[in-house]
């Protein structure tokens, strides 16, 4: 099948940003827009051959990444300073990679504890799904929520519970120190019986290095 232009890609009359940015502004949970450049958000347009009527084709399109909940989660888009990659470099679209990508999924986003989020595109036998990889159990696990269904998500939902067992006093701080390309290696680890947020110890470490332990877990 011919590949679509970027032009093809670019629906201006029926953009979704309107809706994700309403979205974003009403949600409640802090978040923040990494700039792209308009060169990278085409090719990273063209390489995904999603449209901008999709909210998937519009966070590409419209930003280098989201910063969810003081950068807690970040949410992949075309690349930009503050955020480690792009869906294009995550995802084996580029000739240069972060790392190996995972089969039939497609990474949309990560978090400081080191979980990864991924769309299902064949691999779990839910296509259109949002699994995510459980830091805590060293699992891939369904959201049960399809990609726009897991922006209000992390515009609106409740972070605080879903983490609970991951964070400790004072880890704002604790991520605006990390670096862009950084996650927590916790020790004990989550998945133990001793491990948790606020009694184990927390290193950081490359997220590629966090990636391999996602990416061997069928």
């Amino acid at each position: 099948m011919r590949a679509l232009s970027v032009k093809d890609l670019i629906d201006n009359e029926n953009d979704a940003w309107a809706e994700v940015s309403e979205m974003l502004e009403k949600g409640g949970n802090p978040y923040a827009i990494v700039p792209n450049e308009p060169a990278a958000a085409e090719d990273a347009l063209y390489r995904l051959q999603v449209s901008t009527r999709s909210y998937l084709g519009s966070v590409a399109y419209r930003t280098g990444g989201i910063l969810f909940d003081h950068g807690w989660i970040k949410l992949l888009g075309a690349g930009g300073a503050g955020i480690h990659g792009s869906l294009t470099f995550w995802n084996g679209l580029l000739e240069e990679a972060v790392t190996e990508p995972l089969e039939s999924v497609l990474l949309v986003a990560y978090d400081a504890a080191g979980g990864f989020f991924a769309l299902d595109t064949g691999r779990f036998g839910r296509s259109g799904h949002v699994y995510y990889f459980a830091p805590d159990t060293l699992e891939w696990e369904s959201t049960e929520l399809a990609y726009s269904g897991f922006l209000s998500w992390l515009a609106a939902g409740d972070l605080r519970l879903f983490y609970e067992t991951f964070r400790w006093e004072g880890w704002q701080e604790a991520v605006r120190q990390l670096g862009a390309g950084q996650v927590f290696a916790y020790y004990p680890p989550l998945w133990s019986r001793e491990g948790s947020g606020e009694t184990s110890s927390k290193t950081p470490i490359p997220v590629e290095e966090a990636w391999q332990a996602a990416a061997e877990r069928k």
